[in-house]
């Protein structure tokens, strides 16, 4: 009879942790869901690009970023990282052209300053298959393509545009993400 009730207790054990474990898992999903989201627009010369950040109550950053460029096909895809201090850190994993089946990856820096996103150059090494910038190299935010201004996810900012890029839905393909 002991050895029935030791078999029934030990047969239980497994639902209970697993039921615990979901409870956890909902727990984590609600801490982290979206606290803001922000657009932004920027252009240089011919090229324009479209970011959608999102802010989570983690204090991660996740979003899109499509870049649009005069003679070179579009890159476009998702960044996640996190704030330190005024400066937004983010891998870019992202599609060139209409070519889904490879994706690259690449570090990304903005320089938070009077309210737009100032994107930042710096030199980028690659250490087993992942890039870095490098260290002790500094993030050259003055040699930056694109200064990214905050427009309204809404009225979808064509206006900031290029004349060539000037079409709406500009970010419905971010938005939809």
């Amino acid at each position: 009879m002991k050895r029935n009730f030791l078999y029934l207790v030990f047969a239980t054990v497994p639902f209970i942790f697993a039921c615990n474990q979901s409870e956890k898992k909902t727990d984590a999903a609600k801490k982290d869901s979206v606290i803001n989201q922000t657009c932004y627009a920027a252009f240089f010369e011919k090229d324009s690009a479209a970011m959608i950040v999102k802010t989570m109550a983690s204090g991660k950053v996740t979003g899109s970023l499509l870049v649009k460029y005069a003679d070179k096909p579009e890159n476009n895809g998702k960044i996640d990282g996190k704030f330190n201090g005024d400066t937004l850190l983010v891998d870019y994993r992202f599609n060139t052209g209409k070519d889904s089946t490879k994706a690259f990856t690449n570090p990304l820096a903005f320089l938070k300053k009077d309210g737009k996103l100032i994107m930042g150059v710096a030199q980028i090494e690659t250490t087993l298959g992942r890039s870095y910038f490098v260290k002790g190299k500094p993030i050259n935010y003055e040699a930056g393509k694109f200064t990214f201004a905050e427009v309204n996810c809404n009225k979808y900012s064509y206006i900031f545009l290029p004349r060539k890029h000037r079409k709406r839905g500009f970010f419905s393909s971010l938005l939809s993400s």
